[in-house]
């Protein structure tokens, strides 16, 4: 048919109802068989330019290519110059102002848990925030502390600055020994902004080698069920300043059941006003944080409860004296003003490098999951390389100014955008607050205690552990999702948050492995009277053709699953290329035998009323084209010059639907021609990448191509005798969905 493809008009159906509820189309279009399609009806586009004018045009440098690559690095020129000071400055002084009362309780709080004194939370909530403002590209995330980022570099600090580094004797005994605080600190301290130096060069290069993809390899279960074992790992670590005893700190494989042992093992110890002042402060939180979920469309902005339990805390143990008096550990001293800054002790690199690439890796997977997530809602578009740069920019960058790594929180950009935050402008804000409180007042807080802020950090961690909620959505939806989310959890609870998200990670990929090594495979069959094909062991309406086996797999085939690919199609079909071999052999031997001559001039040839398997596919005894496809065996012998074989097998015809085979390597090629000392194959349709791998491993020797089932069905030999192969041709329209391998096993 050469005829340009055309649509006719809808057929006549049933009258009445049957015709308005049921409209048929008969849709006309040229045959193509694939040589010709690639010949002459497409052809590809030729590369004109070389690779040295491509690498120079690439390097070459104009005003528009700069400006562009200037407002690439700096987003902040795309909406400023444009910033409309009447519609949005007074929302985001606001959202400002409100995020940074937040921000400044929080940035004190998670520095408990980055085993720095507070201050140190300060500074890591100014620094970074002023320059995401110039490189972000989100318009709503809150950079600065984050209790999960915060938690992990905790736990290296710990470990390569323990206690038991800074102990001294008292008076020259050995027997008595003093805990030199301030040294321990300093050397805590030390080792956060070392790690923090190479999180941000981590995340810059990574940005311009343009690896922001690699976010989406912590898939969202992971990374819930990863976060949630941060919080057990946070909530344990709080206990002691909640309840006011004093125990050491442990990091590292089963850290959580050793410091929850230690708790519990000095619970009798328990300062009693610092539990009731904790418990206070931890059910005033918990109503506030409900009222604003309640009330938060009615509410202009958020009721700042974290503000007031710092303000109000820090009055009562001023006035009360809780410190001298009730024994009550408080944040303590607070120097006023910034740090200059300073050079990172670069010695320390070495013990860091595997733990900064959990940091940044979890830090970027946080800020642009939020990121997007804002971005979607509010209608623009956030670039995950610069983000990359971005994040790289403020961790390095803030490093020289002791600051430990930041990433967004979710709780303070919940607020900045609900408050009307509509541009980074609440940021910059945001960090002024906490730079007035760096400045100015700082020594205000002095008298904040501690379990207040143990406090703040446990209820700004409920939504993490509601997220245990995914378990049962997990378990009806996705086992295998279930299965990433447990694993996260488990292993990072008992590992440690480090050693835990590669467990995580390396199972998520096995994951992946699993999935395209153990594919969900089937035989098709067709539903009288639809046109669609189904799995015939699913629908009890599915019926098989004769005579034809239309196997499908969901999976492309490569090095990882090829054998498994060839081992389900043989059981699926019933054709097993070894034992038909084998079957052959034996009969050939037996018909020999029984005709006493090894050399006799009689031609052994199987010819059946039926298609089926035949001997002269097995024994490569291929007929001429014209005879196979007239379904003859010869004209030259009599049938009396004959010796008739029995059938070894009912299947004469094996499609492959390949529709999703996205790709299929060298070694999955050959597993395919694994199959041919039983069958010859013709590929119909294929991708353009499946077809050009089949060509380069197989040849089209071995493969031969037709663009649709319609072709290779009559070449096959369409014959009034071969009715399976006639019903075949009557449907194939319906078959022009598929992508096909035909794996011919004889000619009828």
């Amino acid at each position: 048919m050469s005829s340009p493809a055309s649509v006719m008009e809808p057929e006549d159906a049933a009258a009445g109802k049957d015709a308005e509820s049921q409209l048929m189309y008969r849709i006309e279009r040229p045959v193509y068989d694939e040589g010709f399609i690639r010949t002459k009806l497409l052809h590809r586009k030729e590369n004109s330019t070389t690779l040295r004018q491509r690498l120079a045009q690439h390097c070459r440098c104009s005003n528009e290519k700069a400006k562009a690559a200037l407002v690439s690095f700096l987003p902040i020129l795309t909406w400023l110059p444009s910033y409309p000071v009447k519609q949005y400055l007074f929302s985001d002084v606001v959202s400002g102002l409100s995020t940074g009362v937040v921000q400044l309780p929080q940035g004190l709080a998670y520095a408990m848990l980055a085993a720095v004194p507070p201050v140190y939370g300060l500074y890591s909530s100014f620094y970074p925030v002023l320059l995401y403002t110039f490189f972000g590209t989100s318009r709503h995330i809150s950079v600065g502390t984050f209790a999960v980022i915060s938690l992990m570099i905790g736990g290296v600090a710990v470990r390569e600055a323990p206690d038991s580094m800074f102990l001294i004797p008292v008076n020259g005994s050995n027997t008595s020994v003093v805990l030199n605080v301030e040294a321990r600190d300093a050397r805590r301290v030390q080792v956060a902004v070392v790690l923090t130096t190479l999180v941000g060069i981590i995340q810059f290069v990574l940005g311009l080698l343009r690896f922001g993809f690699v976010a989406i390899y912590l898939t969202e279960p992971l990374v819930r069920g990863f976060t949630t074992a941060a919080a057990v790992h946070v909530v344990v670590s709080q206990l002691k300043y909640l309840l006011g005893v004093k125990t050491p700190r442990f990091s590292g494989p089963l850290s959580v059941i050793y410091s929850l042992k230690e708790v519990l093992s000095d619970i009798t110890s328990t300062n009693i006003t610092t539990l009731i002042l904790g418990l206070s402060c931890l059910i005033f939180l918990y109503a506030v944080k409900d009222l604003n979920e309640r009330f938060k469309k009615k509410l202009p902005i958020p009721i700042p409860g974290e503000i007031v339990v710092v303000i109000v805390s820090t009055g009562v143990s001023f006035g009360l004296s809780l410190s001298a008096d009730y024994k009550v550990d408080v944040v303590g001293k607070i120097p006023t003003g910034l740090l200059p800054p300073a050079a990172p002790v670069f010695s320390l690199l070495p013990n860091l490098v595997t733990d900064s690439f959990a940091v940044a890796i979890v830090g970027f997977s946080m800020g642009i999951s939020l990121a997007k997530i804002f971005a979607l809602k509010h209608g623009y578009s956030v670039d995950g390389n610069q983000e990359l740069i971005a994040l790289g920019l403020c961790n390095f960058v803030s490093s020289f100014f002791q600051t430990f790594a930041i990433t967004c929180s979710m709780s303070r950009s919940l607020v900045q955008e609900s408050t009307g935050g509509k541009t980074q402008i609440a940021g910059l804000l945001a960090s002024m607050v906490v730079l007035l409180v760096v400045v100015a007042i700082g020594f205000v807080f002095q008298p904040l205690p501690q379990t207040a802020l143990a406090a703040i950090i446990m209820v700004n961690l409920l939504g993490m552990f509601k997220q245990f909620r995914d378990i049962p959505v997990l378990w009806r939806t996705s086992k295998i999702e279930l299965a990433i989310w447990l694993v996260a959890f488990v292993a990072s609870v008992l590992l440690g948050l480090d050693y835990g998200l590669l467990v995580a990670l390396t199972f998520a990929i096995l994951t992946v492995i699993y999935r395209t090594q153990s594919p969900k495979s089937g035989v098709l069959g067709l539903v009288p009277n639809s046109g669609l094909y189904c799995d015939v062991d699913e629908y009890e309406e599915a019926a098989e053709f004769e005579g034809i086996k239309i196997f499908n797999s969901n999976s492309s085939i490569y090095f990882a699953n090829s054998d498994l690919y060839v081992n389900s199609l043989k059981e699926k079909t019933g054709v097993n290329p070894e034992r038909l071999q084998a079957a052959h052999k034996a009969q050939m031997k037996r018909r020999e035998k029984e005709n006493g001559n090894q050399n006799s001039p009689l031609k052994i040839y199987a010819k059946y009323k039926e298609p089926a398997v035949t001997h002269e596919v097995l024994s490569q005894n291929h007929l001429d084209e014209d005879e196979q496809r007239n379904g003859q065996l010869g004209d030259q012998h009599s049938e009396s010059e004959h010796i008739f074989l029995e059938p070894l097998c009912a299947v004469h015809s094996i499609v492959l639907d390949w529709t999703s085979a996205n790709f299929i390597d060298s070694v999955g090629a050959k597993a395919i021609k694994q199959v041919r000392p039983i069958v010859s194959l013709d590929a119909t349709s294929c991708s353009t990448s499946v077809h050009e791998k089949l060509t380069l491993c197989l040849s089209l020797q071995v493969i031969r191509e037709y663009a649709a089932v319609d072709v290779k069905v009559v070449i096959a030999g369409c014959s009034s005798k071969s009715s399976s192969y006639c019903q075949l041709f009557k449907h194939s329209r319906s078959l022009s969905t598929f992508t096909f391998l035909f794996l011919k096993c004889s000619q009828t």
